[in-house]
């Protein structure tokens, strides 16, 4: 799969069948939708292609409007987002910069600058909430009416359900959101986890006796925080399990190394000796939520802040022990 950031590459097809969308978690309606559209690539010929947005366009609004809470939370990194969209076999990603720009856009810009122009579409694949150009004046039959004039096809899916719930980023985040994961596995169609590189951090849990590997994850808004039972996977052949605290460490100093940055952290209950003190440095991870054990909590103290992970840890382990 091939990620180009804006249109104007001489990589990109002339021509293709798009589909548009935040892609926030990729779930299963997201991914009925993208088989759709690989067959309609395959019949017409052309690649099949998501457009995509970075930021989220609200949370481009949110900061024109100095509201930072209208901003959604985000179920997956940027890095979760291609590789779920690679994993559909999607051929190619055009990722937009949502700015100034874009946002004001009429709905008849949009189709012409960016749809026939910029990505040459044949054939366009929406959701039945689509919306576009400037104050979301589009709608599919203002799209359907531009496919007419300048030549392309245009088509809309109905919602995707489970159990009578309509599956949706927003759905995947309230999921998180309450911690019921088995919920937003349902609605991915696969467990939650985040990936990244292991980085280096303040590494005040080995002095704890704790070490932990380091992701960062790049939103603020992350769509659920807490402590959890997680499997990591990228390290050995085999998953490993353990504990991780997702989010921004309320008993540490927000001015440390992280500088009170959103962190997974993950403590792994068995440290396997062929990797080293330092093995895990530089390797990119996978990191999937099984269990939230319970929220963030502010310790007073590395005493109280040692105690309380030692519990976690036992947690963990009993909640492990009753499932395998």
């Amino acid at each position: 799969m091939q990620v180009f950031r804006g249109f104007k590459h001489p990589g990109l097809a002339p021509a293709c069948a798009l589909t548009i969308g935040n892609f926030d978690g990729v779930h299963r309606g997201h991914q009925a939708m993208l088989a759709l559209l690989r067959s309609e690539a395959q019949q017409r010929g052309v690649p099949s292609c998501v457009m995509t947005f970075e930021p989220h366009p609200r949370d481009y609004f949110a900061r024109l409007a100095r509201q930072p809470d209208l901003a959604p939370s985000r179920v997956g990194t940027f890095r979760d987002k291609i590789a779920d969209l690679a994993h559909c076999g999607v051929d190619q990603v055009v990722v937009l910069p949502f700015n100034a720009r874009l946002a004001s856009l009429s709905p008849q810009g949009f189709v012409k600058e960016v749809l026939v122009d910029g990505v040459g579409a044949n054939y366009v694949l929406v959701g039945d909430d689509f919306r576009f150009g400037a104050k979301r004046a589009g709608d599919y039959a203002l799209l359907d009416a531009a496919g007419t004039a300048h030549g392309f096809d245009v088509a809309r899916m109905n919602s995707y359900e489970v159990h009578g719930l309509r599956v949706s980023s927003s759905a995947v985040r309230e999921a998180l959101g309450d911690g019921r994961l088995d919920d937003a596995a349902r609605l991915l169609g696969r467990p939650y986890r985040v990936s990244g590189h292991i980085v280096h951090g303040r590494k005040l849990g080995r002095s704890l006796g704790f070490r932990t590997l380091n992701l960062r994850f790049a939103h603020w808004k992350p769509a659920t925080s807490g402590i959890f039972v997680v499997l990591v996977h990228g390290l050995t052949d085999k998953p490993l399990a353990g504990v991780a605290n997702f989010g921004v460490r309320p008993s540490l100093d927000a001015n440390d190394v992280n500088g009170g940055r959103v962190l997974l952290e993950t403590y792994c209950l068995d440290w396997p000796a062929s990797l080293g003190s330092e093995g895990g440095y530089g390797k990119i991870v996978s990191v999937e939520l099984l269990h939230k054990l319970h929220d963030e909590r502010k310790y007073d103290g590395l005493d109280a802040l040692t105690q309380g992970i030692q519990r976690d840890c036992d947690d963990a382990r009993a909640w492990l022990s009753a499932r395998i």
